[in-house]
């Protein structure tokens, strides 16, 4: 309660003060551009995604725009070491997420090399994946993808590097017959959804669904 007192919860785009467990007051929430898809119909990260591998459905929170909150979102929970964004995001997608009959049996979230996960402190997609895990009633199995090669933050990188595929995945264990549902922060070029999209295909009968915090236009 002391350290409430003192260091005060504040919005993360104009700085008033707000509950502890929200990151944006009401007044600028209303200004995030939530993308309102239904996963199982079409929409237009499915139809990005689809130009990549084969895909089943497809979910994006938000529009991720040039100097829009939800890139400065995603910058808090990437970059500044506030990993309970990720609950907040999650809460922010079960509000808004139905499955229908299409409920995937895993959830796969995008691993770190572990070079970088001990640089950040933490994974942050982990924490967001746990909350839909717990909420769906999905297993989350973070240590089924392995990232096998180090680089540079995405946000380090231009375009043209993020173009050439430097970094690939392997899967820890084989799997088979499972619908899997990757999970990543931003959609950008779909290239590191792509390579680890097309491990799981190898198996036999298995079939990928994509979710994303924000999708670049």
């Amino acid at each position: 309660m002391i350290l409430d007192l003192l260091f005060p919860n504040r919005c993360i785009h104009c700085n008033r003060i707000i509950d502890s467990d929200v990151l944006v007051c009401n007044v600028c929430f209303e200004q995030i551009h939530f993308t309102h898809f239904e996963f199982s119909a079409e929409n237009n990260l499915k139809e990005k995604c689809k130009l990549l591998f084969p895909i089943e459905n497809a979910f994006a929170l938000m529009q991720f725009e040039q100097e829009n909150l939800s890139r400065k979102i995603i910058h808090e929970l990437k970059y500044r070491s506030r990993e309970k964004t990720g609950k907040v995001l999650a809460n922010w997608v079960t509000d808004r997420l139905d499955f229908k009959n299409a409920k995937p049996d895993l959830l796969l979230s995008v691993p770190l090399h572990p070079k970088k996960e001990k640089e950040r402190g933490y994974n942050q997609l982990h924490l967001f994946a746990k909350t839909l895990s717990e909420h769906y009633k999905i297993p989350h199995e973070k240590d089924l993808m392995k990232r096998n090669h180090y680089s540079k933050a995405q946000a380090l990188r231009d375009k043209k590097d993020r173009l050439e595929i430097e970094n690939t995945f392997s899967l820890t264990k084989n799997i088979s017959d499972q619908h899997i549902l990757l999970i990543d922060d931003v959609f950008t070029t779909g290239n590191t959804l792509s390579t680890i999209a097309w491990e799981i295909l190898k198996g036999e009968n298995n079939k990928v669904s994509v979710l994303v915090m924000a999708m670049d236009e």
